[in-house]
């Protein structure tokens, strides 16, 4: 017994028989319009044969595919540009503030430091107490200052006038180095923006697109599956069919009798 091939694709206008393909209106939404896009005379109850709805579903994920492909090419050579910029290149502080002191700098340093430390206060503490000892006692004759110890004011004044400018002066190259400080963080930050936004751009792209994409890619295997096993079953009770029909042919008389 042969099937009957009655029904016409609306695609590649072969006969097939109906467990051979679909009609439009047990198709989703997508497939639907893909072939109303490419045979123009489709209606609802139009038949396509599961071979074209095949090339279909392989088009789509192809495109699918190639599309995502393509985002994720743009947004990586975003972040390689990004990354390879020498606009954000950061500097080594030690070539720039350190590296290059003249000889006054390191010494107004020297100054800065042994001018803040506390061997400087108890030194120069030893110095003024030994100072005004001598003048007030009058220790082995000596009375080179005497009260209100007029020379050792000035002595102080000096000191604190030639301290001041060189103090403000390893301020001034600190400042300096504070400053090249603050831009490498500015790049820094800048560059690091940049990635963290590209890296959320990438990730916008996986969570907006291409979920919602390997979602339908599942689908369209979820309906082949179906679709084949559908296929499968008619086949077989085809063939269940085929193999009754030829035993009843073969042996009328064992079924008459089996009648009575």
């Amino acid at each position: 017994m042969s099937v009957e091939k009655n029904q016409v694709c609306v695609i590649c206008g072969q006969h097939f028989s109906a467990s051979e393909g679909l009609f439009l209106r047990d198709l989703n939404d997508t497939l639907k319009q893909e072939v109303f896009n490419r045979a123009l005379s489709a209606r609802n109850s139009s038949f396509v044969c599961l071979k074209d709805l095949q090339q279909i579903r392989l088009e789509n994920m192809q495109s699918i595919i190639d599309q995502d492909l393509e985002k994720d090419r743009k947004m990586n050579a975003e972040l390689q540009k990004e990354l390879a910029s020498d606009h954000y290149v950061i500097r080594n502080l030690n070539d720039t503030a350190d590296g290059q002191l003249t000889r006054g700098q390191r010494m107004a340093d020297a100054v800065a430091k042994f001018g803040g430390s506390w061997g400087f206060i108890i030194s120069f503490a030893v110095i003024l107490v030994v100072w005004m000892t001598i003048n007030v006692v009058h220790l082995f004759g000596v009375n080179f200052d005497p009260y209100p110890f007029i020379l050792l004011n000035l002595f102080l004044s000096c000191v604190a006038a030639i301290q001041a400018p060189i103090i403000m002066m390893s301020q001034n190259r600190q400042a300096e180095r504070d400053r090249f400080d603050a831009e490498n963080d500015y790049r820094t930050n800048t560059k690091s923006e940049m990635e963290i936004r590209i890296l959320h751009k990438k990730i916008d792209q996986m969570n907006e697109v291409q979920w919602p994409h390997i979602l339908d890619i599942e689908k369209m295997q979820i309906e082949v599956m179906s679709e084949i096993e559908n296929e499968i079953q008619s086949l077989k009770l085809e063939q269940e069919r085929q193999h009754s029909n030829s035993r009843n042919t073969r042996h009328p008389s064992r079924s008459n009798r089996d009648r009575y």
